[in-house]
């Protein structure tokens, strides 16, 4: 059973760089501590880990960073990605001391009223589905179940033929924002541009045309294709997969058998959720942990 604290009064101030080893702490302990709850893998699985993954995220100037304070001690954190009017949230973590005191609700409510004051179209987050409190409260405060993930971890290389597979080029940059935008209703530039930049990314081409990319295979990349068979290229080219796993939408019933079958293994499920703008997909696609 759970506990209920007190609700703590909190002040609220933007990220900065130097608060990383405090929230990377916080991170890990916090997604620790609720994972071990349900006797599932960490998604930060060391400290180290989590305080670079935080490093990197409150210096990146496309993401407006939240820390929690209570008593001058940092609390918690959370995290608005901004792309194309188009919000992704988290990761959010609370000092695993102060949980069941309302810190969550407090920072989720500041975050989406940023979120407003910006303008945004819509705003997505993926929560683990283990995490029922979580769910309960992100439906609370307005967000629908989208598509239910399956989370995959495991080596899968494949090619197949007539899928050529290559890495992505700044001449491919246009083709790759316009099929997100015909898929998704919107394009993911921010986080394309970024991953051209640092050499990520990749396309898949049929017949001397781009029908699909991906900014890596893993948590924190995403990848539309035309379909199926372009998805699966782009998955059998990585070789590996970073992070705690790709995420798969598991109403996309033959892709999650075929990377089954080629001996993935599921690690934990996972839920995609949003408020306001939502255009059903119109092709295959793997979300990252934000949307």
């Amino acid at each position: 059973m759970q506990t209920t604290r007190p609700i703590l009064k909190m002040t609220f101030r933007p990220g900065r760089p130097e608060d990383a080893p405090s929230c990377g702490r916080i991170a890990y302990e916090g997604f620790k501590a609720i994972a071990d709850e349900h006797n599932f893998p960490p998604d930060f699985p060391t400290l180290e880990y989590a305080v670079e993954v935080l490093s990197l995220v409150l210096s990146l100037p496309h993401v407006h960073t939240v820390v929690a304070e209570a008593d001058g001690q940092i609390v918690g954190s959370n995290f608005l990605w901004e792309d194309q009017g188009i919000g992704g949230i988290g990761p959010i973590t609370v000092d695993p001391a102060c949980q069941n005191g309302s810190v969550g609700r407090q920072m989720m409510e500041h975050v989406l009223q940023i979120a407003q004051a910006k303008g945004l179209l819509g705003v997505r987050l993926v929560q683990a589905g283990y995490h029922r409190r979580s769910l309960a409260l992100y439906t609370k405060l307005g967000f629908d179940v989208r598509e239910p993930l399956a989370v995959l971890q495991g080596a899968c290389e494949v090619q197949l033929p007539g899928y050529a597979v290559r890495s992505a080029q700044e001449q491919d940059l246009h083709a790759c924002n316009l099929l997100c935008r015909g898929i998704h209703g919107h394009e993911r530039a921010g986080e394309l541009g970024a991953a051209f930049s640092q050499g990520s990314a990749n396309v898949v081409e049929y017949g001397g045309r781009i029908v699909g990319y991906s900014t890596g295979i893993g948590f924190f990349a995403h990848a539309v294709a035309e379909n199926n068979t372009g998805l699966k290229a782009l998955i059998g080219a990585a070789g590996e997969v970073s992070g705690p796993g790709l995420l798969l939408p598991m109403r996309n019933g033959e892709l999650f058998r075929w990377c089954l079958e080629r001996g993935m293994r599921v690690v934990y499920t996972a839920t995609l959720m949003s408020i306001g703008l939502y255009n059903e997909p119109s092709g295959v696609f793997l979300p990252s942990i934000l949307y």
